[in-house]
């Protein structure tokens, strides 16, 4: 459908829960239970009854497959008409979810889209590789492309973009000090009280020299310049324009695209999105007031930083990934939820970065 037929779409709520990492305090949770309260809260703010709901996305990349999105709208109490799409694009899942959501109310297909992500590091099941006369054998990941010599860990990954484009160590602790730090200094609007957990746990007063004793995973990549694994729930609510004239508050999404990229260097793979994404918002980069971009890996904030001309001081003003965790599935969406509740005036980006080499990108403006 050509862009000028397109109707208006707005997010008219955002939250997420606390991101706590793996075996803390949200181990003893399913994603759809995590899930369920985020749900709730954010169609209260919205002031969304759940039977108006159309439709629920839910980004999922670590669980047993079925449909958990399904789990979640039965557990948030939506009405059984309301089907549940699960989806899985592994670290863009949330933010694609929320992109398709946008598809649907632009396309007339639904007026109000729940869209996010949910996942358990803790509760995720084990995985077997079978093959005819062999045993099972135990896998960590899945493969990404189709070839094994373009199908790099992404640790080893980061490690050799960092070498490529000179960012020393010393530059990635430096980004993942002023994680932490932001993180500390921030207020979180957006949260969900889950568990009694109110805030992001990971979060502390990091200093440099604890940074420099953190073992090396890679090359010039650390433990403290990665993003740990995590448990996490973010959704926003997807509405046509009518119902944004209700909300307390809502954000109107000008551009959110996905784009493939190289699948050798997924750290750099959000680049092709934003500059996408920004192109479709007749934006320039300095013209950006908020950004919320995925920190999987210190470098990788760094690179996409220079390769896009991001304003840094406009980036992550209450702290990344480095300072909460990596919620796979959710992760997208927490950005999301952070630049709904951060941006003010002018227009916010959120992008993040895939395996496999995808990134995804989006633009909402008040």
């Amino acid at each position: 459908m050509a862009a000028e037929r397109m109707a208006e779409v707005w997010i008219t709520a955002a939250r997420r829960t606390a991101v706590c990492p793996r075996g803390g305090v949200f181990a003893h949770l399913l994603p759809h239970e995590m899930a369920a309260p985020v749900i709730a809260a954010a169609l209260t703010d919205a002031g969304i009854a759940p039977e108006d709901v159309d439709e629920l996305i839910l980004s999922n990349a670590l669980g047993a497959g079925g449909n958990p999105a399904r789990l979640a709208a039965l557990s948030a109490g939506l009405p059984e008409r309301v089907a549940g799409l699960s989806i899985d694009r592994q670290c863009a899942g949330g933010l694609d979810a929320i992109r398709i959501a946008v598809a649907m109310v632009a396309s007339g297909q639904a007026q109000v889209v729940v869209a996010g992500g949910a996942e358990s590091y803790s509760r995720r099941p084990l995985r077997l590789a079978t093959a005819p006369g062999a045993e099972p054998e135990p896998y960590d990941a899945p493969p990404f492309t189709p070839w094994p010599d373009r199908d790099p860990d992404m640790t080893e990954a980061a490690a050799a973009l960092a070498a490529r484009l000179n960012i020393s160590r010393a530059m990635q602790e430096d980004w993942a000090l002023r994680s932490h730090r932001l993180a500390m200094q921030a207020t979180f609007p957006e949260m969900v009280v889950l568990a009694g957990q109110a805030r992001d746990p990971f979060a502390r007063n990091l200093s440099a020299r604890t940074l420099a004793r953190a073992p090396a995973l890679a090359g010039s990549v650390t433990a403290g310049t990665t993003a740990v694994a995590a448990d996490a729930a973010a959704f926003a609510v997807v509405t046509t324009r009518d119902y944004a004239r209700r909300a307390a508050r809502a954000m109107r999404v000008i551009a959110a695209e996905t784009c493939g990229a190289v699948p050798d260097e997924p750290g750099l793979s959000p680049v092709p999105a934003i500059n996408a994404t920004l192109l479709a918002a007749g934006l320039q980069p300095a013209a950006l007031e908020r950004i919320e971009l995925m920190e999987a890996y210190a470098v990788q904030a760094l690179a996409c930083l220079g390769a896009c001309q991001l304003p840094e001081d406009r980036v992550n003003l209450g702290g990344g990934a480095l300072a909460r965790g990596h919620p796979i599935g959710a992760s997208g969406a927490v950005l999301v939820a952070r630049l709904f509740h951060d941006l003010r005036d002018g227009a916010g980006l959120a992008a993040i970065a895939a395996a496999g080499g995808i990134g995804s990108a989006l633009v909402i403006t008040p």
